[in-house]
């Protein structure tokens, strides 16, 4: 199994996961990602916003503006 760059620390471990938290505000999601939240990949980035963000911004998410242009 071929691994992406940046999956394992320097040892060879697996790293933590990460907190996931909204690209746009920084509202925290919690335990797991909630069905309400939006994922998108902006330049091969994955990005989660939140359930108010993704609402007010919508339009853009749906003409596919990266969220910079929002």
């Amino acid at each position: 199994m071929t691994s992406l760059p940046g999956d394992r620390d320097h040892d060879g471990s697996p790293t933590e996961p990460r907190p996931l938290v909204c690209a746009r505000c920084g509202t925290p999601a919690g335990e797991s990602l909630p069905v309400t939240w939006t994922c998108s990949v902006e330049n091969g980035v994955r990005r989660h916003f939140c359930e108010t963000c993704s609402r007010e911004n919508l339009r853009a998410i749906e003409g596919r503006l990266d969220s910079p242009w929002w």
